[in-house]
């Protein structure tokens, strides 16, 4: 004779669309950067694209100060390696900027939903939250450029 199974049926629990847009947006932004960090390193690796700092150089630079760094690779400081996004090693650096800044998109694209519900408090700490970052990232508070 068969036991019956008291245990209650497994549902699939529903997220609410903020929560599911937040998620699906972080998926494919962290893995749009990581395909740029790597497409970065395999171009710098292989020197199929030109890098700023060429990787025969790296030994030799690693026990050298930040400022010698600076002058013997003519590597601009603050947002000015925006610039060079055109080399190799700059290219991975883009990557790195664009996993990092993945939330801020995530925070801004919630903006619209809790708007259409008159969540104001939400749009207001989605854009805090959102701004909070982008000024940490933009070196004002630190003086940097």
């Amino acid at each position: 004779m068969a036991m019956k199974d008291k245990r209650p049926p497994q549902t699939t629990p529903v997220q609410p669309p903020e929560q599911q847009r937040y998620a699906d947006l972080l998926v494919w932004s962290t893995r749009a950067g990581l395909v740029v960090v790597l497409l970065g390193f395999v171009a710098y690796v292989s020197g199929q694209v030109a890098p700023q700092v060429p990787l025969h150089r790296l030994p030799e630079l690693w026990t050298l100060s930040l400022d010698q760094y600076l002058a013997q690779t003519g590597t601009p400081t603050g947002w000015g390696w925006l610039s060079l996004l055109q080399r190799s090693d700059f290219f991975s650096l883009g990557g790195i900027a664009l996993l990092a800044g993945c939330s801020v998109l995530c925070l801004l694209s919630l903006v619209p939903l809790h708007a259409a519900r008159g969540d104001k408090a939400f749009v207001f700490v989605c854009l805090a939250d959102a701004a909070v970052v982008l000024l940490a990232a933009s070196g004002i508070l630190t003086g940097g450029h």
